[in-house]
């Protein structure tokens, strides 16, 4: 046996041409359609503003990324069929939410510039992460919809999920990075109404709570 055969190739980690562009353009619908991550991205933006939206955009993108790798190594799946341990994950992610909304509310008096701190952009990363890491629904979302992608004659089905999670993870970003834009550029003609703009970042802190309740209330799937 060579040593490249060790490895697995380009064609045997992604699949056929047919099947990668029927998921490319599912990926890229599913993207574009307003859900929890995009109402979450312009709700912080509103909220921080631009720098603050661009460092939840790359936080809940690698918490995206979590799913994905444990989907590929099969943990997704066993969380998904324990009742347990997904309700204990949903309701941690619930939890989260209502807190970080809480705090988004109560912090909605204080002026909080564009040239945000460091400190603060990383923190707002953080959150990101956290927020995504948490939800189960992400996982359920990449176990039903990414296998329906897979190559069943190809080698390597968990390496084939992670590419294809990396894509449509990647394809989300870009959808969430122009939401940032167009909140940004919302929130920039409030400026000059700082009664307004603070009336809309208590909003942010409302909406952000109000979905976790709404992940507090979601149902395992096929339960």
């Amino acid at each position: 046996m060579g040593i490249a055969s060790l490895h697995p190739s380009y064609e045997e980690i992604i699949l056929n041409g047919t099947n990668f562009t029927l998921f490319l353009l599912a990926a890229l619908v599913i993207a574009a359609v307003p859900g929890p991550g995009i109402f979450y991205v312009a709700a912080r933006t509103l909220s921080g503003g631009k720098r603050a939206g661009i460092a939840s955009t790359f936080g809940t993108a690698l918490g995206g990324l979590v799913h994905v790798i444990a989907g590929g190594l099969g943990v997704s799946a066993i969380i998904l069929a324990s009742a347990e341990l997904f309700t204990a994950l949903k309701f941690a992610g619930a939890i989260y939410l209502v807190w970080l909304g809480i705090k988004t509310f109560r912090e909605a008096g204080k002026w909080v510039p564009e040239q945000a701190s460091a400190v603060g952009t990383q923190r707002v990363f953080r959150e990101g992460v956290l927020v995504e890491a948490l939800n189960p629904k992400t996982a359920a979302f990449f176990l039903a919809f990414i296998p329906q992608f897979l190559d069943p004659t190809g080698s390597y089905p968990a390496l084939q999920f992670m590419a294809l999670g990396l894509i449509s993870v990647a394809l989300n970003t870009l959808v969430d990075i122009v939401v940032v834009m167009m909140a940004t550029t919302a929130r920039d003609s409030l400026t000059r109404r700082p009664n307004l703009l603070q009336r809309l970042r208590q909003g942010s802190g409302l909406f952000i709570a109000g979905l976790g309740i709404s992940l507090a209330l979601a149902r395992r799937p096929n339960a």
